[in-house]
């Protein structure tokens, strides 16, 4: 026994368990403690590494490799050799990078990456029986998947691609050149973004490391390159305030989870008495607040990874409207956008940003047809293979094409008067949350019997809903086929008009699109 004590590493949990005494004395599971505590070391290591490892202090190698070496680090600290696959795969996509054929790069990243991803997986839902393993490494090695990917496609964009065939959002982050095995770690490794990412492009990391983050945005908005207007001679904003208002946030969620979140078990929702017992309305009711008392150790989480970048320097978007340093290029979630929502497309809009800005610049853009069907299939698989995640995002996709159609269709009627307006925003922000709450359960709940429990509590009424919805507005809205004048009338305008300029595009899109 005084043998065993010595170690660092149990085999059960495979992480460090230094910090087992704490994890006892707070009753905290020891890989949410092991978590934190990285996540608190990286918070103190990003404001050192602004202040002593800053572009002027230290040269572009030195801190690629530190922020390389931390990331492993704390890998190994939380994983222990779990930490190999995260490894493995970051090294075996290299190679692919450097060693294969650049037509095909993005295809033989993506089937590696997601196929490890998904072997690992299986692994979790089947060999482990739905069991959350006690060192879960499956959070980094889906990040490490989005940069790994997100990378690939970039490098594809950059080097087989001309400069017309890519839309404007591709062009200015095309990667043009492959990436060194320093500079390759660094972005998908760095302690930064480790655990919990966000995931950011290439070039935006590149030029965070190198010195060029903060004045290009600077530059941008004084609309300036030659410093006359005095910004060579100004200091890049500290993000100590943004840093500071995240924590904020941050001790808020983790105040409504150590109080409410407990108070509301997901489980509770498929209890057998509570099901049989409780009257339609009560199961409803319930589900809704056990889904928001659900959000806060996402939102903490989230937020607090955005607050670890925005102390490193990294992060930073420019310049608001009244002069302010806006320090959320990177943020992976809107709290008051996904509390006030009133559509579904709203809603994914702020939840998740980054991965819904992945979906979209891997799978969206790039599908020839079944756009939408295909990205929440990804999604999906991205996400794991447990079946609750398949009938969360199969369920979103009629509730999706419902929602386009019912705003297409009802929201006009409403715009022009001010009380009308007020008590349709009411009521679409309800049905939203409640369409929200009914389609990621499954989530949650994770295997099919449960899932199907809960639908039939629920009677289905979603999926009823949203199907002849969806069918109704489609039939109402299909175009009639246009006579031959009105095809001759509509080519010669096509033909005379020039294509929309660039202002036309938004400057900065997330998948917007996607459900749209």
């Amino acid at each position: 026994m005084g043998e065993r004590e010595e170690f660092a590493f149990d085999v059960k949990t495979t992480g460090s368990k230094w910090l087992l005494p704490v994890s006892e004395y707070l009753g905290f599971p020891l890989d949410q403690v092991n978590f934190l505590a990285c996540q608190l070391f990286a918070l103190a290591a990003a404001f050192w590494f602004r202040l002593y490892l800053s572009p002027s202090h230290a040269n572009p190698l030195v801190r690629h490799a530190v922020a390389a070496l931390l990331g492993i680090v704390f890998l190994i600290f939380c994983f222990g050799w779990y930490s190999a696959h995260i490894l493995t795969v970051v090294l075996a996509s290299y190679l692919i990078i450097i060693k294969a054929d650049i037509n095909n790069v993005h295809r033989y990243s993506m089937v590696t990456a997601m196929g490890y991803l998904t072997a690992c997986q299986v692994s979790r839902a089947f060999i482990y029986n739905y069991g959350v393993l006690s060192t879960d490494f499956s959070g980094p090695l889906m990040i490490v998947t989005q940069k790994i990917t997100t990378l690939a496609f970039q490098l594809h964009d950059g080097m087989c691609k001309k400069s017309e065939q890519l839309t404007s959002e591709q062009k200015p982050l095309a990667v043009n050149v492959r990436p060194s095995l320093i500079e390759y770690l660094s972005y998908n490794l760095n302690f930064l973004s480790v655990f919990v990412g966000p995931c950011s492009d290439y070039k935006e990391y590149i030029d965070f490391i190198e010195g060029r983050h903060i004045g290009k945005r600077l530059r941008q908005h004084f609309g300036t390159c030659n410093g006359q207007n005095g910004y060579d001679k100004t200091p890049d904003p500290s993000p100590l305030n943004a840093v500071c208002r995240k924590l904020l946030v941050c001790s808020g969620c983790m105040l409504l989870f150590l109080t409410v979140t407990r108070s509301f078990p997901i489980a509770y929702n498929v209890d057998p008495h509570f099901v049989s017992q409780a009257p339609f309305l009560t199961r409803l009711a319930y589900a809704f607040f056990s889904i928001q008392a659900a959000r806060p150790k996402f939102y903490f989480a989230w937020t607090l990874a955005d607050a670890v970048n925005n102390a490193a320097g990294y992060g930073f978007s420019g310049l608001d409207k009244n002069g302010k340093p806006s320090w959320d290029l990177i943020c992976n979630l809107n709290i008051l956008g996904i509390e006030t929502a009133t559509s579904f497309k709203t809603f994914i809009d702020n939840w998740n940003i980054r991965t819904g800005i992945w979906l979209k610049t891997v799978c969206y853009d790039r599908a020839p047809k079944h756009r939408l069907a295909l990205t929440f299939i990804l999604s999906a698989l991205w996400h794991g293979v447990y079946p609750g995640y398949y009938f969360t995002f199969i369920t979103a996709i009629p509730i999706t094409m419902a929602a386009r159609a019912v705003r297409k269709s009802v929201r006009h009627y409403f715009l022009g008067f001010g009380g009308l307006k007020l008590s349709y925003d009411i009521f679409t922000w309800a049905a939203t949350q409640l369409a929200i709450c009914y389609t990621v359960m499954p989530f949650l709940l994770l295997a099919v019997e449960p899932t199907l429990v809960y639908y039939r509590s629920m009677y289905f009424h979603v999926h009823i809903i949203s199907i002849l919805a969806a069918i109704a507005l489609h039939w109402k809205h299909k175009p009639s086929e246009p006579s031959a004048a009105t095809k001759t009338f509509s080519s010669s305008s096509s033909s005379s008009s020039p294509p929309c300029s660039a202002q036309c595009q938004p400057v900065h899109s997330n998948n917007n699109d996607k459900v749209d």
